[in-house]
């Protein structure tokens, strides 16, 4: 059973699906890193200095001052502004995704375009092979 296993998990597309599972997460890291910390607070200091991590809705009806003391106070709350982050995360990713598939698929293009080498040129012996059919074939 342990060959089998090890079988199993050294295939190359099982290898391959766990490099880029730990590829994609720490991509995924670097773009919430970015949206974060360089896209949002420019997009919140163009909205009036507004801090989307800390926008909410209170649904409890008392009045918190910011997500960390509701979530404190037990307090149900809706984390929008989480939400508007974490969607553009998702558009970002998405967009990169995108574009990483579209080169790879123009390279594919390119390639299939490419006319295929020219086939060696016979031997002098296949030369000589071919003569000899043809003047039996005569």
């Amino acid at each position: 059973m342990l060959k089998e296993f090890k079988a199993f998990a050294m295939r190359g597309n099982v290898v391959d699906m766990a490099v880029g599972i730990i590829i994609g997460g720490a991509f995924g890291r670097i773009v919430s890193s970015f949206v974060n910390d360089v896209v949002m607070p420019p997009i919140g200091l163009l909205l009036g200095n507004v801090d989307f991590s800390n926008l909410f809705v209170n649904l409890s009806g008392s009045t918190y001052a910011t997500i960390a003391a509701a979530e404190e106070a037990g307090a149900p709350i809706l984390k929008y502004g989480t939400f508007i982050q974490t969607v553009v995360d998702f558009l970002i990713v998405a967009f990169t995704i995108f574009m990483a598939i579209k080169f790879m698929n123009r390279l594919k293009r390119e390639e299939e375009q490419q006319p295929p080498p020219a086939p060696p040129e016979p031997s002098a012996q296949e030369k000589l092979l071919m003569e000899i059919r043809d003047a039996l074939q005569k």
